[in-house]
Parts: C-alpha cells; structure tokens; sequence
C-alpha cells in the first residue's frame, strides 16, 4: 500500500441514474464508505480520450482513506505512457481490479491525473466493489 501523489484529482460519480446503484455502502465525498468489515474486490475502469496528443503520462489510481488515519493509501495505481501519436486523435482505457480487506468506515475512491479527458460514459469509465 503507498502513499497518494499530490497531483491527483478524485472522479466524481453518478449513484442513481443509469446502471448506478449502491447497496452496502454509502457515496460521500466522492467515495464508496464501507459499513461491513471483510474482504472486497474492488473495480474502476477508466476511458482517456482526446482531440490531440500531447503524450503527458495519464494516471488512474484507487485509493483508500480512514478517519482514523491521517493520509490516504494507494491501492492500486496505472499509469500510461507513450499511448499516442502526436496530434491525433486517441482513446485509451486503464482498468484496475483487485481483493483488499477493507475495515468498516474505509472509503474507496477513484482519482486521476487528467479528469479533463475522462469519458464520463458509464459503459467506458466506471468503478464498484462488492464483499465476497
């Protein structure tokens, strides 16, 4: 588990529209909050496009954060480098999944280094878990 970068930017989520649902958690401050302690598998797809490449590193990370720990925990992190032709039009995804023991008031968000050129479409950039 690392320490979170500074220069990150956490994505902000629909709860009700769509295939948006919460069931066990709760959605606050841009966070899915855990109410039950255990074992989750956690989830976020994340779609980067833009009108021109600039070839600036794109990166999509989870993190974790406790009110009762002072700074925010990695969980797991992308980054993509080199994924464009310089002035052209580019799409790539980043997906990032994996099991955590989550403890009860966790919360788990999505954070990346460009939200500007995040497709918000729920089929292309998305994020969940759920308790095994």
């Amino acid at each position: 588990v690392g320490k979170a970068i500074q220069q990150s930017h956490p994505l902000e989520w629909e709860t009700t529209h769509g295939h948006a649902f919460l069931s066990g958690v709760q959605y606050k401050n841009r966070g899915l909050v855990i109410d039950e302690t255990g074992l989750y598998f956690i989830y976020s797809k994340v779609f980067f496009r833009g009108q021109t490449c600039t070839s600036q590193p794109l990166d999509h990370m989870v993190f974790k954060r406790n009110p009762s720990y002072p700074d925010n925990q990695v969980l797991m992190e992308n980054r993509k480098m080199n994924y464009c032709v310089t002035m052209h039009m580019w799409g790539k995804s980043s997906y990032l999944g994996a099991l955590f023991n989550l403890s009860r008031q966790d919360s788990v968000y999505v954070s990346v280094s460009e939200p500007t050129l995040v497709n918000s479409e729920e089929s292309k950039t998305f994020f969940g878990l759920y308790m095994l």
